[in-house]
């Protein structure tokens, strides 16, 4: 059994493959790639019985193989060799010879048959949604999940599809993002979480691409199809909060400030927060914004000042900087606002341009007390 690939389409399948595999598993056989030759064309796969990947390279070939071999093994000689043409070959000696331009690398590989068996998709719905629309759904959501075990359903990101728009939500507790397309529908009312490993995969993937995105899903699992790749992935089980009932809807307090000038402001501040709360707070004053943050066990404060537009009652309120470097990290926007009602109450943020047609932002962060 012989075939011929190229080493840059392998090598950049491959590490996106390896980033499924768990750096310790405690089931060997999920350290390898399974390999699945079919005349020319070539199935790889990985997979740590949660979320499974598998992409479709074109080979040179007349021959059909199944065999499995040592993934980071393999990716640390693909990805350290120029490229050229590799020539993938069982020898004399049980071994997988790849063979390049001036060198040969013998692999010890295993039985496919120990490989675990693809997960059926009975009774799946499907929709299509552009690739860039659902990269950005997943950047700007998916830094708001938990990483709470107790709380399963924080982990992931809400997938919310209806006749009337497409939501992704994502929350810890202590922050929450909302990506709302109502420019792309559903043709019936579903939900379901996915895990937040598979779609930083899935995001890294389709960043920059233009081809829709086919989902298929049903009540224990969800298949992401996108160019040659195939990213399966088993739903996290149980109600998400109600997050609707969180976002208030009374805010008469709007502050509307440059982004990447808050942005920054509030980065150097944090520095100077405490390390425990990273509390910094917001002295909103007509015009005129103080952020400012102290930190008394080891007698370390700061203080700014910056313009910006504001409608309400002065106001004095606390928030997580971590949080806020997020959320304003994540927007694209040259301004955003920020809608509060009062110091003990969430506030959102919204960014005020920057957006498509159809497409609405809200994030949302909980205030920190002021001593």
């Amino acid at each position: 059994m012989q075939f011929l690939v190229s080493s840059d389409e392998l090598i950049k399948n491959l590490q996106a493959l390896r980033n499924v595999i768990n750096n310790n598993n405690t089931i060997p056989v999920l350290d390898n790639f399974l390999f699945e030759l079919n005349n020319n064309s070539l199935k790889i796969t990985a997979s740590d019985l949660e979320t499974t990947m598998t992409a479709t390279l074109p080979v040179e070939s007349n021959e059909t193989a199944n065999f499995l071999l040592p993934a980071r093994m393999l990716v640390d000689t693909i990805k350290a060799l120029p490229t050229q043409p590799l020539t993938f070959m069982f020898n004399d000696n049980g071994m997988m010879d790849i063979v390049s331009e001036n060198g040969k690398y013998s692999f010890a590989y295993a039985d496919a048959a120990d490989f675990p068996n693809p997960v059926e998709m009975d009774n799946a719905e499907q929709i299509n949604i552009p690739s860039g629309v659902l990269a950005d759904a997943v950047s700007k959501t998916i830094f708001a999940t938990g990483n709470d075990e107790l709380r399963p359903t924080m982990t992931g990101i809400l997938f919310e599809f209806s006749p009337e728009s497409l939501n992704f939500v994502a929350t810890d507790a202590h922050k929450l993002v909302k990506y709302e397309r109502n420019d792309l529908k559903a043709d019936t009312e579903t939900q379901f979480i996915v895990p937040k490993k598979p779609l930083q995969i899935l995001k890294n993937y389709i960043a920059g691409a233009n081809d829709d995105v086919k989902i298929a899903y049903n009540d224990r699992n969800v298949r992401f199809d996108f160019d040659n790749i195939q990213l399966l992935s088993r739903l996290i089980n149980g109600q998400y909060p109600n997050y609707r009932a969180v976002i208030p809807t009374e805010n008469p307090n709007v502050l509307v400030a440059d982004r990447q000038s808050l942005l920054n402001v509030v980065k150097r501040i944090a520095i100077f927060a405490n390390k425990a709360t990273h509390l910094i707070q917001l002295d909103i004053k007509g015009s005129e914004l103080k952020v400012s943050a102290e930190d008394l066990d080891f007698s370390n404060k700061a203080e700014e000042r910056m313009t910006a537009n504001y409608q309400g009652d002065d106001m004095k309120i606390g928030f997580n900087s971590k949080f806020l470097i997020e959320m304003l990290s994540n927007l694209d926007s040259d301004e955003v606002s920020i809608n509060m009602s009062m110091p003990s109450k969430a506030a959102l943020i919204h960014p005020i341009d920057g957006l498509e047609e159809g497409e609405f932002v809200t994030m949302l962060v909980m205030p920190l007390m002021l001593n």
